[in-house]
């Protein structure tokens, strides 16, 4: 039972969608009209700057914490941390506040993770960064970096639970980003650009 609502208050957490909350409330603005129409963090550094999107990004991660947090308090296994963030990715990427659409459960992953395995966690981040740093690509940093979770919890030697965790998110992540993989292999991919507004762009 106790595990049934670890699972319930999990999705409940991630279901939270931040980045309209965050678009709307303090910027009059919808990412679901703008961009991608997706709710991320990505989305709303192109739609919004910099900042709106490290908040959407910081608080997105936050929900996943709080998730295996909240399984660590309840009951405290291995399980029922993984119960508390696989929940939080679900609701953030189908979320019962939004018709069951949301995100792509990057940053929320990345909250989970960085409670499981932080010094794997820091690893991952500054990889990600250097390859958006490199590429301007967030797609492509994101699949990179979710591929090797898995790997290095194997050579970290990692609880077996969070392996079998980072193989099922890697497949995850990989498969919301699907439409973007062929995009990245067409060329077509949208690259980041700072200090570039999509709404000011349109407002003009």
């Amino acid at each position: 039972m106790d595990y049934l609502l670890i699972a319930i208050l999990g999705y409940l957490i991630g279901s939270i969608p931040n980045g309209l909350l965050i678009g709307k409330k303090l910027y009059n603005v919808d990412l679901r009209q703008f961009g991608s129409k997706n709710i991320g963090a990505t989305n709303a550094f192109r739609t919004l700057g910099l900042w709106p999107a490290l908040w959407v990004f910081l608080t997105d991660a936050l929900k996943g914490v709080i998730a295996v947090y909240l399984g660590s308090i309840l009951i405290g296994t291995p399980t029922a941390l993984l119960t508390g963030g696989i929940a939080a990715i679900v609701g953030h990427n189908w979320s019962i506040l939004l018709n069951f659409t949301g995100g792509r459960g990057v940053a929320t992953g990345l909250g989970v993770i960085a409670v499981l395995v932080p010094k794997i966690t820091i690893v991952i981040f500054l990889l990600w960064a250097i390859i958006v740093y490199i590429t301007r690509y967030v797609s492509l940093a994101s699949i990179v970096s979710a591929v090797l979770v898995p790997i290095l919890m194997w050579f970290s030697d990692e609880q077996i639970e969070f392996f079998y965790f980072g193989i099922i998110a890697a497949l995850f992540v990989v498969g919301r980003h699907k439409a973007n993989i062929g995009r990245l292999l067409k060329g077509t991919e949208l690259k980041i650009k700072v200090g570039n507004r999509l709404v000011d762009s349109k407002e003009k």
